[in-house]
This record gives structure tokens, sequence and C-alpha cells, in this order.
């Protein structure tokens, strides 16, 4: 009997360094260079992570500066660059949320359309040929339905520098509506930022419409005043009449269950299931005086090594729960096609196979459950040494050992 223990151990203590070796594996593949390189390539197909800032408006201003150089006093043309101070701002966007996949990760991609309108005051005393400017909230970025007008009139506009700029005559003390807008694309989150430093920003709205559930809002940045669920996604409104923040508004696109890592972590976990089963299956057979040869176990071992190598593989072609059904019917079928040779159809079926189907299928489907998977595992482990306890409470051991010693 010491015997058949410590080739049971030998045995397990190999599959396990598989599993490890799968797994660092499947680490690699996931967080190699080649993964860098891939989100590198999503990114110059798709682009990259926007970051929208207000326009802004400035004129310049001539005047005459009086300098004494000695005795004698010159005067000297100069100009100051004056900004028109940003009344208001009402904002409308619209996240299209669309994962794109490459390897064996998943990327938050998604469309964005942008439209704002701001209040623009000439404070000065005179008319004056004011310079609009919009900077694009991502170099790394296509642009279509781009628009720049005031008061409804369009500019002639340049691209300078990944800025849009645009000139229009506003009348002293007037109020003009600088109206922007334009359909892009971006990668993994969208921010709306007010500026560098403390800003103070009135009669602020921001409309932010989304066709994602999972909202998520990152560090530092300003949750929505209100929020509504919708059928799709959700709602979500930003409204100050007089704000003086340093944070910026941001909204961070929820990841797709990733394969890569998934399959990594449920190979790590592997040596686990394997115990269980194992150690349910010892105890069954030495109750039921059932000998199973430490050969048996092994090619049960590799049967249950099948279920994560497959998986590793075949997460690059299919989804994930696709994947995670064939790889555990094809284990189990190995498993039961088996025992029902070595011992038969019944106990295959139903010890072996019931037995697999929660210490393999259910133990590593927890780890789709991100945040339970560690509790699902242990009330399993609890739930698993309760029966077993009752099931071998009467039983003399030592009896047991002697008979399959003799």
């Amino acid at each position: 009997m010491i015997k058949r223990i410590a080739a049971l151990l030998f045995i397990f203590v190999c599959t396990s360094i598989a599993w490890i070796v799968l797994g660092t594996t499947i680490v690699y593949r996931t967080d190699s260079p080649l993964s860098n390189e891939l989100k590198s390539r999503v990114a110059g197909n798709w682009g990259t992570a926007q970051e929208q800032s207000p326009p802004n408006a400035s004129y310049h201003h001539e005047f005459i500066r009086t300098e004494e150089d000695g005795n004698e006093t010159k005067q000297i043309k100069a100009s100051e660059t004056i900004p028109l101070p940003l009344e208001s701002t009402k904002a409308n966007v619209t996240l299209d949320l669309e994962y794109r996949q490459k390897g064996l990760l998943w990327y938050s991609t998604y469309t964005v359309a942008f439209s704002g309108d701001y209040s623009l005051t000439n404070s000065s005393g005179q008319d004056q040929d004011v310079t609009f400017q919009l900077c694009f909230p991502s170099e790394q970025a296509i642009y279509d339905d781009l628009v720049m007008a005031v008061d409804n009139q369009a500019l002639t506009v340049q691209n300078t520098n990944g800025r849009l700029l645009g000139t229009a005559r506003v009348g002293a003390g007037k109020t003009v509506v600088l109206h922007t807008g334009y359909r892009s694309q971006g990668l993994d989150s969208w921010r709306y930022d007010f500026g560098k430093g403390v800003s103070q920003i009135r009669n602020f709205t921001l409309n932010v419409h989304t066709n994602f559930k999972g909202i998520d809002f990152p560090e530092n940045t300003i949750s929505p005043t209100t929020k509504h669920e919708t059928d799709k996604g959700w709602d979500l409104t930003w409204n100050y009449a007089n704000l003086v923040s340093g944070y910026a508004i941001g909204i961070t696109m929820p990841q797709k269950l990733q394969p890569g890592p998934l399959a990594g972590q449920i190979s790590f976990f592997a040596p686990v299931s394997l115990f269980f089963f194992f150690f349910l299956m010892f105890i069954i057979t030495t109750m039921r005086g059932i000998n199973l040869h430490p050969m048996n176990y092994f090619f049960l071992a590799a049967a249950f090594f099948a279920f994560h190598l497959l998986l590793a593989y075949l997460v690059d072609h299919v989804s994930i729960h696709i994947a995670f059904v064939i790889c555990s019917l094809v284990s189990i079928f190995l498993v039961v096609s088996y025992l029902r040779l070595v011992v038969g159809m019944r106990f295959a079926a139903m010890e072996a196979g019931f037995a697999q189907l929660i210490y393999l299928v259910l133990f590593s489907y927890a780890f789709f459950f991100k945040g339970l998977t560690g509790l699902a595992v242990t009330i399993g482990s609890i739930v698993t040494l309760f029966v077993i306890m009752q099931m071998t409470g009467r039983i003399n051991w030592e009896e047991k050992f002697a008979k399959a010693k003799s």
C-alpha cells in the first residue's frame, strides 16, 4: 500500500510539473514582446486611448510699450495673445464598444461620436479676429465628419501640429457659440481633460451614452452627477455650474474575458483538481476493494492534462466558452471510456465521471467568475471533506490497509 501511495504521489508531482510548464508557456504567449507588438498593431489599425480637451479662442492685441534707455525714452510696438473666456460647455459623446481579438487577448476598441457647443465672449471693447483652436484627442486616430463652426457658420480650418485652427470676426462684447464635432476610434479608455493644473469650469454639461453595461471610472477622475441605465448601456451626465477641479472625466472600457490569462490560471490550478480526484478515487476504490494500478492513475492524470493542453491552444481559434465545453467533453470521454475497460461502465460513468465533472470542469469554470473563484473552490473542498468523512467514519482503516497489504 505504501508503495502504491508513493507511486501516486510521483505521478501527481510529475503531472503538476507538466502543468507548471504549460501555464508558464501560456503566460509567456500572453505577456511576451509579441503580445505587446500585437497591441501596437491594434492601436495602429484602430487608434489609441483618446483624451479630449476643450477648445480655446484668442486674439492678438497690439500696443505701444514705452521703455527708457538711459536718458532716452523709446516706444516699441508689442503684441500679446488674449484668450476669450469660456462661458459654457454643452458636449455629447456616444461610445460604442467593439472588441477585437489578437492572439490570446481581447482588446477593448470603441468608436466615439463627439459634439460640443462652447460659448465664448469677446470682452474687449472692439471687434476682434479670433482664432479658434481645437486639439485632437489623439494623434494616432482617424477623424470623420469633422466640423468646426461659429454661430452655425462653418470655419475655413487648417490642421497644424495636431490642432485644428480657424478664424472668425467676433464683435465687441459679443458671445459666440463654437460648434465642434467628429467621429473617431479609440482603445481602452476615453477622457475629457479640462487642462493642466486646477481649472475653473463654468456652466459645464457633458452627456455620455454607452452601449455597454460594465462602466468603470479610472482613479483620479470625476464620477458622473447622474446616471441612467438603458437597455444596452448607460446614459451618464456631468453637470456643474461652477466647478473648480484638477481632475479629469474618464471612462474605462470593460475588459472582455481574456482567454490567455484565464487558460493560464486554470492550468496553474490544475494540480488542486487532480489531487481531489485522486484522493476521491483512492478512497472509493479502497472502500470497495477495486484494484486500480498506478498505471491506471497515470492515464487518468494524462486525461486531465489533455483538458488543459487542448484548452491552451484551442482558445486561439474559438470562443473561450466553446473551447471550455469541447475540452471538458474530450477529457471526460477519455476518462470514462478508459475506466469502463478497467473497472466497468457503472463506476466509470457514476463515480469517476461525476468526480471529474466536479473537480475538473466545475472547479475550472469557477475561474470564469472573477472574485468568486477562491470562495467556490473553498466551498467545494469543504463539501468534499464532509462527504468523505461521512462515508469513511465507520471504516477500520487498519483492517483495510492490512487486507490491501496481504
